[in-house]
């Protein structure tokens, strides 16, 4: 019997992105790879993280193990906690509970650069996100096989899904989901690379410290995607993590 297996996307990609995991999982799974809000395909939403999340609830099955990387982690996360009845485990990948820096959370972007980067993102939409592709894939042995994937499969900031992807970015600046993490009861596998310049590593232990039920595995070499550099080996942590 399959199990169904939820992948969500980080900001302004497409679902195209888990195309190299996909290929690599074994067929005891039953895919399903929804766009974001105002991403590729989907329609765009308000701009609150619970009106993103009730969006993707009707694309996740009862008992589905949810994966998400990035704003998809997130995403993930606050899923499982507002409707344990659906998401049965987690996979996050590149994960952070808060994507910028406060006194008290050293673990994440300044404030001050995510600022910058909205600002250019209004201004020069396609460079700003060209710039961000090569942000994610900044420290990973694998550089240029990233890069050309996440060029790929970018969600193309026109008329379109511009604002949606504004949302996604103001999203990313004000999600704090630390009083969320002790609250999730589902089993969670954690993966990131050791070289992530946009969640730094330290996010993800602590999520491993401070989740209830979690394992962290840190790549090294590796940045902010390595489903899309190691994808044979997330696919044996997921199957291993999944079907046991």
């Amino acid at each position: 019997m399959s199990r169904d297996l939820v992948l969500l996307h980080g900001w302004g990609l497409s679902s195209a992105v888990w195309k190299p995991l996909a290929a690599t999982l074994s067929g005891t799974f039953t895919l399903h790879t929804p766009d974001l809000p105002g991403h590729g395909g989907a329609a765009p939403v308000g701009p609150s993280l619970n009106e993103w999340a009730d969006a993707l609830l009707s694309r996740i099955p009862e008992g589905a193990v949810l994966v998400g990387w990035s704003l998809g982690a997130q995403l993930a996360l606050y899923l499982a906690r507002q409707n344990p009845e659906r998401v049965a485990r987690l996979v996050l990948i590149g994960a952070s509970p808060r994507f910028i820096q406060a006194d008290d959370w050293p673990a994440a972007l300044p404030g001050t650069t995510l600022t910058s980067f909205r600002q250019e993102f209004d201004a020069t939409p396609d460079a700003t996100q060209r710039r961000f592709v090569a942000l994610q894939s900044l420290g990973d042995n694998a550089r240029k096989v990233v890069a050309a994937a996440l060029g790929n499969s970018l969600t193309t900031a026109d008329d379109t899904h511009k604002s949606a992807l504004a949302d996604g970015l103001r999203l990313l600046a004000e999600t704090d989901l630390r009083a969320v993490a002790p609250e999730v009861r589902q089993p969670v596998r954690l993966l990131h690379g050791r070289e992530d310049k946009l969640m730094p590593v330290a996010a993800a232990e602590w999520l491993a410290d401070t989740l209830p039920d979690a394992r962290l595995t840190v790549f090294g070499q590796c940045g902010h995607a390595p489903f899309l550099s190691r994808p044979e080996e997330c696919a044996t942590l997921i199957e291993g993590f999944t079907l046991d």
